[in-house]
């Protein structure tokens, strides 16, 4: 067995040893700072790394002044550079959208029932509905359910000339597909005794024709008495 004051010696020299500073050994590969000579500061000696790249781009670098030194600029062209002028800070669709609020609040999109003739809807003569068809068609004809998608105006025309050019413009209609139009015939206020000549008559033709499926008196906003709107049948 060791001797106690052997271990106590071992215990030492390890004490000794932790509390030594520890020497800087020089890395594998470096190279050892040279001494100073006449006094002056050692060089710091750079790493093989960097060496190696100093001397691979040192031959390899370009000098742009003297690569760029034959550039020229470019002759000016004769090519027009067109510069259109900017439009005029004006909001042209903000405009025309409140042109549009403004005449739809003034007339309406659909026309309100106290614009109205009173009793216009029960009179006889200003309605007519072709038989199977439902109650509702005059009332979706009046507030403009259909589009109209053509006019006629048959003032200062003689009955048989009127009525010869409704023929005409019917079939011109149907034959473009449309399905609702309107005929202007007039409230008769130049008419010998102020009573409408063609008001009746044209209403009277109508419900002969049997493409025309109904027809109302116009609202106020769309003529009034003196003008009919009309459904012609489908295609």
């Amino acid at each position: 067995m060791a001797k106690l004051s052997d271990l106590k010696k071992l215990v030492d020299e390890a004490r000794a040893t932790a509390s030594a500073p520890p020497s800087r050994a020089p890395a594998k590969g470096a190279t050892p700072p040279a001494p100073a000579t006449n006094g002056a500061p050692a060089r710091v000696a750079t790493s093989p790394r960097r060496s190696i790249a100093a001397q691979k781009h040192a031959g390899n670098d370009i000098d742009l002044a003297q690569a760029f030194a034959d550039v020229r600029k470019l002759a000016p062209t004769t090519r027009v550079r067109h510069s259109p002028p900017r439009p005029a800070p004006i909001p042209l669709q903000r405009i025309a959208d409140d042109r549009d609020a403004l005449q739809a609040s003034k007339y309406g999109d659909e026309p309100a029932p106290n614009t109205w003739d009173i009793g216009q809807e029960l009179e006889g003569e200003q309605t007519f509905l072709r038989r199977g068809l439902g109650t509702d068609i005059l009332s979706k004809l009046r507030r403009g359910h259909w589009s109209v998608q053509g006019e006629l105006d048959l003032h200062g025309l003689t009955s048989d000339a009127a009525r010869d050019t409704l023929a005409d413009f019917l079939g011109a209609a149907r034959q473009r597909g449309c399905r609702c139009v309107r005929v202007i015939h007039g409230k008769g206020l130049t008419s010998p005794n102020r009573e409408p000549v063609l008001k009746g008559k044209v209403r009277k033709w109508l419900s002969q024709w049997d493409d025309v499926l109904a027809y109302c008196e116009a609202p106020q906003h769309a003529g009034g008495g003196g003008a009919v709107l009309i459904l012609l049948r489908g295609r």
